[in-house]
């Protein structure tokens, strides 16, 4: 409509029985529209809660280990890391010292750089492996690419399963 005065703008507005919405306040001159504010507010709301609906809500798991954890407890722990990287969960690996275990931060920072490694084909170390306060944790993403997998629904593509035998009904 262009530059109009402000009494003016109101009057129309009151006219149509709708509000005097100012959209751009910054602008020179200020940028207003004659709406219903009510309807406006819904849709927005709408708009936002559709949003927060298609935002994916990413889950962190962790494993807590020891440096005296053996190597065979610990690849049960990391085939659990590689299932939740498949899934597209973070994991959070995390060893913990006690006693003077301290001391020797090597011996977890070796651990963890072998944990990296046994699962860089399903993720990629987001936060470098760190000492806080009694722990060391590093955090390990879902590598780029990677998709969930599928359990095989046809017997054809699988040939280890045995085949379907229909017996007759009677």
């Amino acid at each position: 409509m262009g530059v109009i005065a402000t009494r003016e703008a109101l009057r129309m507005a009151h006219e149509a029985d709708l509000d005097l919405v100012e959209v751009a306040p910054n602008s020179a001159p200020p940028v207003c529209r004659i709406m219903d504010f009510g309807k406006f507010l819904y849709e927005r709301e709408k708009k936002d809660r559709e949003a927060r609906k298609a935002q994916t809500k990413v889950e962190v798991k962790e494993i807590r280990l020891r440096p005296k954890t053996t190597d065979h407890h610990r690849d049960f722990k990391v085939d659990d890391a590689r299932r939740w990287l498949e899934h597209n969960m973070k994991v959070r690996v995390t060893i913990r010292f006690r006693g003077r275990e301290i001391t020797y931060p090597e011996i977890a920072l070796e651990d963890l750089r072998e944990i990296a490694h046994e699962l860089s084909d399903v993720g990629t170390v987001e936060q470098a492996p760190a000492i806080e306060g009694r722990a060391m944790s590093m955090m390990l993403v879902p590598a780029k690419g990677i998709v969930k997998k599928k359990p095989v629904e046809n017997a054809d593509e699988n040939p280890e399963q045995p085949e379907k035998i229909e017996q007759p009904q009677e």
